[in-house]
Formats: C-alpha cells, sequence, structure tokens
C-alpha cells in the first residue's frame, strides 16, 4: 500500500537486527521474513516457481518455457504491485522466455522491469513487453493473468494514505474504476487460453482471483478457466507455509541441511491431538 517505503522498512528492520547480534545484544540473528511488501512478494514467487518445478520436472526444465505474465480486468482498484514483480524479477533469472502485458498506463515499477530484462540476458532467456493479452498468450506454457494498480496510481494513493484523506482516496478509486472499466476484455477466457501452446498452457494465480460470474459480474478469469485449473491453483497455493518455514530454518541454523538429517534419523513421531 506504501509504495517507495514497506521494502525498505523492512531492510531497516533486518540492518538493525544484524547490528543487535554484532553488538551481544541479541543472541541470535531472528529471522524477518518478507510475506508482501511493496516491491516484492518473495514467499508466493518461491511457491509458484516450487509447483512449476514440479510440474515440468525441476527448475532446469524452465529454460526457453514462455511465461505471460499478464494484467487482468478486475472490479477493485488498488491490488498491489508486488505479484507481477516478484514473478517477471523470478522467472528471468532461469532462462524463461518472459512476456509482460498490461494496458497503456499499467506499468509496474520501471526498476524492477529493467532489472528483469538484463537477468533475462544474462541466462540466456527472453524478455518482452507488449500491450496485448492475446499476444502475449500465443505460444505460451504457462499463463498468469493477475489485475494490479498502475505504478502511477500507486505513487498519488501514498500521501492520501498518510494524510488519511478519506475523500482524496475516494476521488482516486472512482477515476481508477472508470478507467479499469475500458479493459474488460482483458479476462482470461476459454478463447484466449486456445491461443496458449496446444491451447493447454498452465493458468496460475496467487489467489484469491476474481472469477467472473462467481465472485463478481466481471473479473480476471472465466469460471470454466479456473474450474479446470482448480485443484493447480490449490496446490500452487499449498507451497506458500513450506516456503516461508524453508526460509526460516536457513535464517536460524547454520547447517540447514544437517539439521534436518537429524530429525530423520531422530525418527520422532508427532502425535496428532484429536
Amino acid at each position: 500500500m506504501y509504495l517507495g517505503e514497506g521494502d525498505t522498512y523492512q531492510r531497516e528492520v533486518a540492518k538493525s537486527l544484524d547490528e543487535g547480534v554484532k553488538a551481544g545484544v541479541l543472541p541470535q540473528r531472528p529471522a524477518v521474513i518478507n510475506l508482501q511488501s511493496d516491491i516484492d512478494h518473495p514467499t508466493q514467487a518461491m511457491a509458484d516457481f516450487l509447483h512449476l518445478a514440479n510440474r515440468y520436472g525441476g527448475l532446469d526444465k524452465l529454460k526457453g518455457k514462455k511465461i505471460a505474465m499478464t494484467w487482468a480486468y478486475s472490479p477493485s482498484y488498488g491490488k498491489p504491485l508486488s505479484v507481477p514483480q516478484g514473478i517477471i524479477g523470478l522467472a528471468s533469472r532461469f532462462g524463461m522466455d518472459v512476456v509482460l502485458a498490461h494496458p497503456e498506463g499499467y506499468d509496474l515499477i520501471p526498476d524492477v522491469v529493467e532489472l528483469s530484462k538484463r537477468q533475462a540476458a544474462a541466462s540466456g532467456g527472453s524478455f518482452r513487453h507488449v500491450s496485448s493479452m492475446d499476444e502475449a498468450f500465443k505460444d505460451a506454457d504457462i499463463v498468469y493473468p493477475k489485475s494490479w494498480a498502475p505504478f502511477s496510481v500507486m505513487q498519488q494513493r501514498v500521501p492520501l494514505l498518510h494524510a488519511n484523506d478519506t475523500a482524496g482516496l475516494k476521488d482516486l478509486e472512482k477515476k481508477c474504476l472508470e478507467n479499469n472499466a475500458r479493459f474488460k476484455d482483458w479476462e482470461c477466457t476459454e478463447e484466449k487460453m486456445k491461443l496458449t501452446k496446444g491451447g493447454k498452457a498452465l493458468y496460475m494465480h496467487c489467489l484469491p482471483a476474481d472469477i467472473t460470474d462467481v465472485s463478481c459480474k466481471a473479473g480476471e478469469v472465466a469460471a470454466s478457466v479456473f474450474d479446470r485449473y482448480r485443484d493447480e491453483t490449490y496446490m500452487e497455493a499449498s507451497y506458500k507455509p513450506y516456503i516461508i518455514a524453508a526460509m526460516i530454518l536457513l535464517c536460524r541454523t547454520k547447517d540447514p541441511a544437517g539439521t534436518l538429517e537429524s530429525l530423520v534419523k531422530r525418527g520422532t513421531k508427532r502425535s496428532a491431538l484429536l
């Protein structure tokens, strides 16, 4: 919600903890896990890529696969930039063919887009920026249609939030919703899915999705498409707690692999409370 502040705040907290450990005030460095900031959503992106690794047989199998990260219509205006930025930021590191698509004016943070371009070039992949959902979906292996608020809108929103300017926020929302309504055709439909590779691209979403005629009158994805990929998206979502647990373990132990091996050797069974 506070563009330019959330990620910075988390890094300041982490730096202060480092100083506390160095000074001997803290006996152990506590883990700081970014569950979502104004810039990135690393636990979501890593859960998504664990899902992809399991589907395709490993992260090394992702090289050359086309992933379409596209804006999609939503009847709300303030969805964060962190998910699409997290996806293009991570996909571009694995040699994937990344296509970012959105209507004119719905830009992400420019620095993140430029970083993704550089990473794609370094990993042997590619990065394209298009203004058509159909073009992004064409021959895609993976599609990720997700709504977000324009970078410029989030910039306008921050000072209004700080000022607790309710009237200003309502006025901004009204203008943004009117603009969103111009792009209701940016929906993941059966017709658009037919444009993907073999018509069988993997549909992904961080959830909850805005499902047309289910959760809203018009939204990000057609009900028939979402229903077909229901189990897949639930599986995708189920990985996030394990990603978070793994990050905490990595932060808290010097030898995470050794710690896990000792737990396995100990063989203590967990008891279930009924």
